[in-house]
């Protein structure tokens, strides 16, 4: 065959009939499909193509290859057991196909629940309808091809659809297009999508002038659409994480689906409000109705889909375009899980509507899923065929016993075992020197690269095609291959390929002398990894970081004042300062201070927007009493929480200087094994995750030993951080311990660190409870001589006797659970090996800069890419909601938490919940078992024995159990906050969708605590929200845990960010003195600078209409330290909001005054009538003297250090104009820099702010 062979995606010559060309740009394994598809097998299955029925039997590896066969000839609907093997196998087909084909995903609610399907599930689903309805009508659309393959789960293929969703066209946003802006954003609530302040996940919009930000649901990123009247005159994507702009232009077209398959059209509002009243007698179901008929969208209003459509409800079959096949994959299964899903959705609808309360009865039918020969009977006279694994065809459900039966061998599959990986290289060389054909899928060009290096190694051809092979070292001069992903692979060769892909199989083309054998392998055949499809790219930009903003305040908030102490906040207000030609409109923050009279009231302090750097909010155990303005009381609070922090200071300082002496061990830079391992991590790497990294590389290669801690919610990859630190150290040739706090820990670390570095001469082991005495004597002895690497243990590695021959690096998970003799023990390693702690406690963020340089900090507080928010009921206990929400976790093969926190009587829960459903295996564990029978338990949860842990809150850290994602927490109304969050965080860790269900007995009544704790967590359900749940519940405890509880008083006196603040300057000194320099034993103040001058310098609403982000840029201008930090601050705004307006440049110009009045210790400029005052300024007789010759009138008061200049004009005589804004500013800071002597500054900046 030609190298330049045809474009198109796959065609099949020898095929009878016509051949449908598929794609114009070249999937991997399209030519890998195009050689299985010569095979006489295959052939045999498009003779049957048109046929009513067809059943046949086949090995799992072989099935992409027959729905990519089926599909040249026939459009087709697959259908796959669960949601997991339906993305695999899409995944498998569009590396074959590419974009025609689609996953059709199942709702991850169930239709009764009283719980909104995920928005990305919905948008993909609408993606998939609009592109079903463009193939039926043969219309095209400029993105994409004509869909012609759509693989589902059962359920997508039971639950009923509305007819009319592919009719709704998606908003396109395109450069240069006309859109209706008003008629956008009507379209954009309609679609169900929220309007916000600032866009932080997909679903949300936001307006800011002729700006729009949206995060279609279907895209990688959020994209920032700015319009010149109504036209489009650009379009670019920004991360959440900042919010500025990416760079780089996008030159297609975005296409925005609806996030909601019930769409609040006039129709559907108006049918809600006559149910409403209709309903009267169920106020929940009312209340629901109401605000569908307000055309407010509402959790769970997709269960009233059957009462409050416009038109019929029809299957996914009936959607798919004319002579389509349906393909029923392991048919058996599918039609169980048919079954157990109406069961299922019968129990959801009787619990969540109570039926008793209607009189009887149901908004809709009960049934909310078909059975499958229903949904076959719609299909009409459209080709329905099944394929089973090898020996499982079934006689039941109507399948007839003539069987095709398709017996290829599956792939030699290793799965790690290296004598079986040696048998496999055997068997490679063989067939290739015999002239045969080996296709290898890899799913990273890592893993191509590596493959090619085995193979040069081992003397055998081998060519990469199509992959991306730049950077990867240990492969010589890589030609580049004359094939492409079109021709089919070469004779006498391995052809690797970038996908994913499961299962291999080998075509023998037996009796076909012209097409030599073709052996397909996958990485999962060679080790046993299944890797998922990984996302393109190796960085994407971060997730919103989960950092509480210190000043999202509301009124009645405590905040603190560096100057006057703790005061409440009243409101934020605009004010005219001075009058006629010299007024000027500011922004002001409104606080409330104690009295200063008795039964008076209370004082009020306007703080301008350019000292907000003096404020914090006041986080605290007890609500404290208000300060009182200027009054001696804060100040003395003040004084103690100082010499109080000092304590601290040193002892953190001793132990910096102990380590500074002490010598450490600078490790190499990284190896080429090192980048090698790095690349082989199956995930896109969060931005918070690469800085840890690099700091954590950064810290080893100093002489210095390190002491680092790395902070971040449970399941944001801390582990992955700790691998590549323990690599790094081993390739050095040092050893490292890793230290954790239970044997179940142990076993998933080992589990981890085995599969990441299975690729490399590193031996790992394990030292546990669960280690037999003779291998525990065999790893100690290879710790003592150096042939164990890494080991992997609990406190049993901190025993006396335990040697090392070179202990490099110590990692310690979950510090917080060891005892304090094992915390001294860690403690006195630290001085000179290198330590890396990694903790899933939430601290607040001033707390990691306050420590900074003693036991430097990295948060990882952004989520990994592919997790989902948990979705979150908060309600009254049912026992029918209890049972089907277990049966539907159990459904998708999935485990259950079940939450009892009384040991006396959890066994007869336990029961109950065998009762009710009988078919989940249920097992308990509490605090009060043995601790061997306790790990023995849940390790057995682990392995999957069974499928509901009965337990009390003992799960609520350190176990990382991906497979269990649904919660159920009894009496959540007993819990605190944190509590209830870390339970939360026990499910969702999985690309499956988490739920968690709080609930509290059939009425109870709520005391008002229990119920504001209970809205928290159903509100604060997004990713990583531990640092809003933390900073609500941060009660003192928390902070005496990390500072010592002898502190609490100081921080309750002056509140958490002040106290830590404290810290900070108070550990700068002591280690300034440690390094040798010489230092003022007085710790500065803070002090306040007043800059107060006839300059219009706010933010106008016109252009930040919300309170709460033009507090945000107040913020940022009040922090900046040099010019390039201002700057930076208008670039942002004007990448946001577009251009600023003159009065944000006047606030950038004050910013910059209030920088150069901090250099010269200026506290005060201000315009007093005539005169410009400047204090506190100390001249010499000599400054005097300048004083007078720049500025005649000048008047200064040495007492009270005080200049006063009169304020300058512009012009002559009576038309002399007083100057202000920009101007005024400039002469100010003119007077001030020539007064110091210093060089002059410019406080207009940059004229110019490109992005």
């Amino acid at each position: 065959m030609s190298p330049k062979a045809s474009q198109s995606a796959v065609s099949n010559a020898d095929s009878a009939g016509s051949s449908t060309t598929i794609n114009a740009k070249i999937p991997s394994l399209a030519g890998v499909l195009r050689a299985a598809a010569r095979d006489s097998k295959l052939r045999g299955v498009v003779t049957h193509i048109g046929e009513p029925t067809l059943h046949m039997q086949a090995p799992e590896g072989v099935w992409p290859f027959i729905a990519g066969t089926i599909a040249q000839h026939a459009p087709l609907l697959v259908v796959t057991a669960s949601g997991r093997q339906a993305d695999d196998l899409g995944v498998a087909l569009r590396a074959m196909l590419g974009d025609v084909v689609e996953v059709f995903p199942a709702w991850e609610t169930l239709p009764h629940e009283r719980l909104s399907p995920g928005v990305e599930t919905v948008s993909q689903r609408m993606r998939v309808m609009r592109r079903l309805s463009l193939a039926r009508s043969g219309e095209s659309d400029a993105t994409t091809p004509p869909l012609r393959v759509v693989v589902a789960p059962t359920r997508s293929l039971v639950q009923p659809i509305q007819e009319h969703l592919g009719e709704v066209e998606p908003i396109r946003l395109l450069e240069g297009e006309e859109i209706d802006f008003e008629r956008l954003q009507e379209r954009l609530v309609l679609f169900g999508y929220s309007p916000v302040d600032v866009v932080a996940k997909r679903g949300h919009f936001a307006v800011r002038g002729g700006i729009v930000d949206i995060f279609p649901a279907t895209e990688e990123l959020p994209v920032r659409v700015e319009f010149w009247g109504d036209e489009v005159s650009e379009v670019r994507a920004f991360s959440v994480g900042d919010q500025r702009t990416i760079p780089g232009q996008i030159e297609r077209a975005i296409n925005v689906y609806p996030c909601r398959e019930l769409l609040l059209t006039d129709s559907v509002t108006k049918r809600a409000a006559e149910l409403s009243v209709e309903r009267a007698s169920n106020p929940e179901l009312a209340d629901l109705l109401d605000k569908i008929s307000q055309k407010i969208a509402a959790p769970g209003m997709e269960s009233l889909i059957p009462v409050l459509h416009d038109g019929p409800l029809v299957t996914l079959p009936e959607l798919m375009p004319e002579r389509t096949h349906t393909l029923i994959t392991a048919p058996a299964r599918v039609y169980r899980r048919a079954q157990d899903l109406i069961e299922t959705g019968r129990q959801f609808m009787e619990a969540g509507w109570d039926i008793a309360a209607m009189g009887g009865a149901a908004p809709m039918e009960g049934v909310a899923y078909l059975d499958v020969n229903e949904v076959r009977d719609a299909q009409h006279d459209c080709p329905w065929w099944t394929l089973s694994p090898m020996g499982m065809a079934d006689a039941d459900n109507g399948f007839a016993s003539d069987v095709l039966e398709l017996d290829y061998q599956p792939a030699p599959a290793p799965h790690g075992d290296l004598d079986a990986i040696g048998a496999l290289m055997g068997e490679i060389r063989r067939r290739v020197e015999g002239g045969g054909r080996v296709a290898f899928a890899a799913p990273t060009p890592t893993v191509a690269g590596r493959m090619l290096r085995r193979m040069k190694e081992a003397g055998i051809h081998a060519e990469a095609i199509g992959v991306d092979l730049k950077g990867q070292r240990g492969l010589g001069r890589v030609r580049q291959s004359a094939f492409t992903c079109a021709d089919e692979p070469a004779a006498g060769t391995v052809s690797i390929y970038h996908a994913v892909s499961h299962a291999g199989v080998d075509f023998p083309f037996a009796g076909d002398d012209s097409q030599p054998p073709m052996l397909f392998l996958t990485e999962t055949d060679l080790t046993g990894n299944r890797v998922e499809a990984a996302a393109t790219g190796r960085r994407k930009p971060a997730k919103k970081r989960n950092r509480v903003d210190p000043l999202a305040l509301e009124p009645g908030d405590l905040v603190v004042h560096d100057s006057h102490g703790i005061g409440k906040f009243i409101k934020m207000t605009e004010r005219t300062v001075g009058r006629g030609a010299d007024a000027s409109r500011r922004e002001y923050l409104v606080l409330e201070y104690a009295p200063s009279k008795r039964g008076g009231p209370g004082d009020q302090l306007y703080v301008p927007m350019d000292q907000l750097d003096m404020l914090s909010r006041y986080v605290g155990g007890e609500r404290p009493a208000l300060s009182k303005m200027g009054g001696a009381d804060w100040k003395s609070t003040k004084r103690k929480a100082r010499g109080a922090v000092r304590e601290i200071a040193a002892e953190l300082v001793q132990l910096y200087a102990q380590r500074q002496a002490a010598p450490g061990y600078a490790f190499a830079p990284d190896s080429p094994w090192q980048r090698e391992m790095e690349e082989a991590f199956p995930y896109t790497e969060t931005e918070d995750q690469w800085n840890a990294i690099e700091a954590v590389k950064a810290d080893m290669e100093k002489a210095v030993p390190m002491d680092r801690v790395i902070i971040g919610d449970v399941g944001y990859g801390k582990t992955e951080v700790a691998v590549r630190a323990a690599f790094k150290a081993v390739q050095s040739g040092k050893q490292v311990a890793v230290l954790v706090p239970t044997t179940l820990l142990a076993q998933q670390h080992y589990a981890t660190f085995t599969e990441r570095m299975q690729d490399f001469p590193t031996t790992i082991r394990e030292l546990s409870r669960f280690t037999g005495p003779k291998e525990s004597k065999d790893v100690l002895k290879g710790m003592a001589d150096g042939t164990v690497d890494i080991v992997i243990g609990t406190h049993r590695l901190l025993q006396t006797g335990v040697q090392w021959k070179d202990l490099g690096l110590i990692v310690v998970d979950e510090e917080q659970r060891f005892g304090v003799e094992h915390k001294e023990h860690i403690k006195a390693l630290r001085t000179h090996v290198d330590v890396l702690t990694m903790s899933a406690t939430p601290i607040p963020r001033t707390l990691e800069m306050s420590m900074a340089g003693i036991r430097e900090m990295s948060t990882i507080l952004t989520p990994p890419e592919d997790r989902h928010p948990v979705l979150t009921y908060v309600g009254p206990q049912e026992n029918k909601h209890v049972a089907a929400a277990i049966r539907r976790e159990l459904l998708r093969d999935g485990q259950v938490f079940y939450v009892h926190n009384r040991v006396k009587d959890i066994e007869k829960v336990a029961g109950d919940i065998r009762a009710m459903v009988p078919e989940a295996r249920v097992v308990v564990a509490h605090g009060q078992m043995s601790e061997e029978q306790l790990e023995t338990t849940v390790k057995g949860f682990w392995d999957r024995e069974f499928d509901v842990l009965v337990c009390t809150t003992i799960v609520e850290t350190g176990l990382d159990i991906s497979n269990a994602n649904t919660l159920i927490v009894e009496n959540a109304h007993h819990m605190g906050l944190s509590q209830l969050h870390q339970l939360r965080g026990r499910v969702g860790r999985s690309r499956d969708r988490g739920y968690a269900y709080f609930l509290y007995p059939k009425g109870e009544v709520l005391t008002e605590t229990s119920y504001d704790r209970l809205s928290t967590i159903a509100a604060n359900n997004d990713l990583g929200a531990g640092m809003a749940v933390a900073m609500k519940d941060l009660e003192m405890r928390g902070a005496g845990n990390v500072l010592g509880a002898e502190q609490s008083g100081h921080i309750a006196g002056v509140g958490f960010d002040l106290y830590v603040r404290l810290v900070g300057e108070a550990v700068e000194a002591f280690r300034a003195m440690a390094d040798g320099e010489v230092v003022d034993g007085r710790e500065e103040e803070k002090k306040e600078i007043r800059v107060d001058l006839p300059i219009d310098a706010h933010i106008p609403s016109e252009y930040v209409a919300s309170e709460r982000l033009r507090l945000e840029a107040y913020r940022k201008f009040a922090e900046v330290e040099t010019d390039e930090d201002v700057v930076k601050v208008l670039d942002e705004l004007q990448d946001r909001y577009g251009e600023s307006p003159q009065q944000v440049m006047h606030l950038a110009a004050v910013s910059r005054l209030r920088m150069l009045c901090r250099d010269l210790k200026v506290g005060e400029v201000v315009q007093a009538g005539t005169k410009i005052s400047f204090s506190p300024i100390e001249l010499a007789d000599s400054g005097q003297v300048r004083l007078k010759r720049l500025f005649p009138s000048a008047v200064y008061r040495a007492t009270t250090k005080v200049v006063l200049i009169p304020a300058p004009k512009e012009g002559a005589g009576m038309r002399a104009v007083a100057l202000r804004d920009v101007d005024l500013v400039q002469w100010c800071a003119d007077a001030l820099t020539q007064l110091a002597g210093i060089p002059e500054r410019n406080m207009r900046g940059e004229d110019v702010i490109t992005r």
